[in-house]
């Protein structure tokens, strides 16, 4: 195996096009497992570790730049009150040891269904900046995963960072899994409200062949709010309504049976964590004690 080792980015950028092949590592919570197990074994693996950039992020007015490297660690460190989504997503990462080298670049080079960070990109309205040596492109989140482990990077392009718009309003992620902590999901769910653009987003993760958001269900979701006047008045939410947005967010879920969970389970774990997340964003909306409940992070369903 050929081990790269470029010393920047121009020369991360050239040696990716020169080997289309090489895997790239910077964490490495993903791929040294993968070898680890024989489960892959690729011919060159290009290091990116050494690329300051990949670690920095930017606070604009409207949007976060997260370089790809950035550790979930320092998510949850600087970056919480912008992105509450990603941050309570990113303490169900794995162990503390994990949470310090994995990263979101990461979790969407490996693009597995399972991924924390996916539902809450969806959720939040991401982009992926993707470089190669012929320029940069940006990919919306959504359209970024194309199947189980495949993304839309073409065989040259590198992940530089994620866009991530912020928060403009509450947000909310809910994690199943065997267990409460260092658990593959069995599902997850992120749900975030956006009262600037009186839209709602949605990202479900482990229960589709990608990551995907429950479409027919923001729409039902921002019509109800619209037409009940909910985003000016503030008032509670219909038990009918509530109801109704997680069925059809179980409807947008295309399960498996595997080893972790059946089908039908993770279609209705889906449709439980879309109704309790629904209420506690929708509490915090209001002024009630949801905040307190984000702080303390995600909860199983």
């Amino acid at each position: 195996m050929e081990f790269l080792r470029p010393a920047g980015w121009e020369e991360a950028l050239a040696a990716k096009a020169a080997h289309p092949d090489a895997v790239p590592i910077a964490g490495g919570t993903d791929v040294m497992v993968e070898l680890t197990f024989g489960r892959r074994r690729p011919e060159r693996l290009l290091d990116l570790s050494r690329i300051g950039d990949l670690y920095e992020w930017e606070v604009g007015p409207g949007s976060v730049r997260l370089g790809a490297a950035v550790p979930y660690a320092r998510i949850l460190e600087h970056l919480r009150a912008e992105l509450p989504g990603l941050a309570l997503a990113a303490r169900t990462v794995g162990s503390p040891q994990i949470r310090n080298r994995g990263s979101v670049g990461g979790n969407l080079g490996a693009a597995s269904p399972a991924g924390d960070s996916h539902p809450p990109l969806l959720a939040a309205g991401a982009e992926v900046e993707a470089v190669s040596v012929r320029g940069t492109r940006s990919i919306p989140v959504e359209e970024f995963y194309t199947g189980v482990k495949r993304t839309a990077l073409a065989e040259d392009e590198l992940i530089r960072a994620v866009h991530i718009a912020r928060a403009d309003g509450p947000q909310q992620f809910s994690k199943v899994g065997t267990r409460n902590a260092m658990v593959i999901a069995v599902c997850a769910f992120a749900l975030a409200l956006h009262p600037a653009t009186r839209t709602v987003r949605t990202g479900i993760g482990s229960a589709a062949p990608t990551p995907v958001r429950a479409r027919a269900a923001e729409e039902f979701l921002d019509g109800a709010l619209a037409e009940g006047g909910l985003w000016d008045r503030g008032g509670a939410l219909a038990p009918s309504l509530v109801r109704r947005f997680a069925d059809l967010c179980a409807d947008a879920c295309d399960p498996i049976d595997d080893v972790r969970g059946s089908a039908a389970y993770r279609r209705r774990a889906v449709a439980v964590m879309a109704r309790r997340t629904l209420i506690w964003a929708w509490e915090d909306l209001r002024g009630g004690t949801g905040g307190d409940r984000a702080e303390g992070g995600a909860r199983c369903a």
